[in-house]
């Protein structure tokens, strides 16, 4: 079983910025890809963003050009640096392997505030 420690979330006013980073027990970002996921209160868990195998990088519509995922595949981790921080942006911040293939861990809650 795969663990998955996501961890650099905090309090932020709208447009500050933040970095997390998700720490893996396994090399699953190389092999499956990673993604980064959010979930706001009252919303369905949802994509934000992705890197594939061969490091391809997707973004949902409304982080794209604000936030950027990266891998560092030595340690087994995989960031997500957030800029420009919105309002909206507020929610938990999950990792996973970019189809979700493994269990979820506790999140990081990222509020955006002023």
């Amino acid at each position: 079983q795969v663990q998955l420690a996501e961890s650099g979330g905090g309090l932020v006013q709208p447009g500050g910025s933040l970095r997390l980073s998700c720490a893996a027990s396994g090399s699953i970002f190389t092999v499956y890809g990673g993604g980064w996921y959010r979930q706001a209160p009252g919303k369905l868990r949802e994509l934000v963003a992705a890197i594939s195998f061969g490091g391809n990088t997707n973004y949902a519509d409304s982080v794209k050009g604000r936030f950027t995922i990266s891998r560092d595949t030595a340690k087994n981790t995989l960031y997500l640096q957030m800029n420009s921080l919105k309002p909206e942006d507020t929610a938990v911040y999950y990792c996973n392997t970019a189809r979700a293939r493994e269990s979820w861990g506790q999140g990081t809650q990222v509020t955006v505030s002023s």
